[in-house]
């Protein structure tokens, strides 16, 4: 697919879309009646979020928050930088963070503290992928897509060195 055949399929594109479709039935469960803003963290998350909000029978807003942790770098470096701030306030909103993937946690321990200042009403979190094995800062993750071993995935916003985003499933290199 896309003129790259060296990835192992992890997770398909059925499996991806069926899980988005009852995150977003989740999600409307959880929020309905709230003011909702979904904020998206850039790039990774471009794809899982377009297709979440279409599954989210709600009236809703969107931002993009710009983040590195990883450069191009298949590990994080654990030094979290915005690239790209919020156009709106969000302040009295309910935030639901919307990540590509939880690896260590050190991002999102750090857009917590970043969002408390902001004084939003709540903000939660949900994400595509999750990595418990490392995991370095203990976080509360609302909603998870699929909770997969250690390994460097790509494919459906994920990028080994800002390619590979377009692949529809969530891929691996084997070793």
């Amino acid at each position: 697919m896309n003129g790259d055949d060296r990835f192992k399929i992890l997770v398909t594109e059925d499996a991806i879309q069926e899980r988005v479709r009852e995150l977003g039935v989740e999600i409307t469960r959880d929020y309905r009646g709230r003011d909702l803003v979904l904020v998206g963290v850039l790039k990774g998350s471009c794809l899982f979020m377009a297709d979440l909000c279409r599954h989210v029978d709600l009236p809703l807003t969107m931002e993009f928050l710009g983040l590195s942790s990883y450069g191009d770098r298949t590990e994080s470096s654990g030094v979290v930088q915005i690239t790209q701030d919020l156009t709106h306030p969000v302040e009295d909103m309910d935030v639901l963070l919307v990540e590509d993937i939880v690896d260590t946690g050190l991002t999102l321990d750090f857009l917590m503290d970043h969002f408390r200042v902001r004084k939003p009403r709540s903000v939660g979190i949900c994400t595509l992928l999750h990595k418990p094995s490392n995991t370095v800062k203990d976080v509360q993750l609302d909603y998870v897509g699929f909770t997969i071993e250690n390994r460097f995935v790509v494919g459906y916003g994920l990028d080994y060195e800002q390619r590979f985003r377009n692949l529809p499933y969530i891929g691996y290199v084997e070793d």
